[in-house]
């Protein structure tokens, strides 16, 4: 019986192993898609779930089995309306061409051994400043785990180093790049003029306009932190986890971030 089992289990095929690897990846793929938003727990769930399912399965525990399989036969459908919006960026980013080449300079860049980039949050709070003296309306939202690249390519493609100066300059109200949103990850401008999904959440104000609701938009569904200069009063907010905090004064702020980032 020992013997039995030890040949069945080393009874591995070259397609078994290619199996393994493929899913693997997929699986390593949808966590890149899914990291830093809401729908990651629902993700990891969905996958706790099915392990369970094959692990009763191979017990041979047939009531606890025909429950879950029922559970994920009824729930993939839930699966495509929840992930509507990931199903499509995976499938839109598996037809664009250099795939491949895209996702290994990612790798690469994930083994790479340096240090972590810090975020210029001076330059960042000086811009505020000055914008909230003159009244100038912006909205920048600071990446952290999820890439926000859904978000990154509705804009325009910067990848500039953080300068007050050019924050300053994107934002000015005559520019063609002051509307939308700068997105800003590892420490660089990656684009301006992102358009971001506005909140209907019932407690931010009424008096607070589009861009206000924006930067708590992209809050609730990733883990972005948005910082907000209101162009009408000149008040600086930030936002994070669909959390507005609102007429912060800049130390304050610069201690936030720099608690968030560095």
């Amino acid at each position: 019986m020992p013997t039995l089992f030890i040949t069945a289990f080393i009874d591995i095929k070259l397609a078994d192993v290619i199996d393994v690897l493929l899913v693997a990846y997929l699986l390593y793929v949808l966590h890149s898609l899914l990291k830093g938003t809401a729908a990651i727990n629902i993700f990891l769930g969905i996958v706790a779930v099915f392990l369970i399912w094959r692990l009763v399965s191979a017990l041979r525990m047939e009531m606890f089995s025909a429950i879950l399989g029922a559970f994920i036969s009824v729930g993939f459908i839930a699966l495509i309306v929840v992930f509507q919006p990931e199903i499509r960026q995976f499938l839109l980013m598996l037809g664009t061409p250099r795939f491949m080449n895209k996702e290994r300079s990612r790798w690469f860049a994930k083994l790479n051994l340096s240090k972590p980039t810090h975020l210029d949050v001076d330059s960042i709070v000086t811009a505020c400043r000055k914008m909230s003296v003159s009244k100038t309306g912006a909205l920048i939202i600071l990446a952290k785990d999820n890439e926000l690249r859904q978000y990154v390519e509705t804009g325009q493609v910067l990848e500039a180093q953080i300068s007050d100066e050019l924050l300053m300059s994107i934002f000015f109200k005559n520019s063609p790049l002051h509307d939308g949103a700068v997105i800003i990850i590892n420490n660089k401008i990656k684009s301006a003029r992102s358009i971001l999904p506005v909140s209907s959440s019932k407690n931010v104000s009424v008096g607070l306009g589009l861009r206000h609701r924006a930067a708590v938009g992209v809050s609730e569904r990733t883990d972005a932190i948005a910082v907000v200069v209101s162009e009408e009063t000149g008040e600086v907010s930030y936002v994070k986890k669909g959390v507005l905090i609102q007429n912060v004064n800049l130390s304050h702020l610069k201690n936030f971030l720099e608690k968030e980032f560095n």
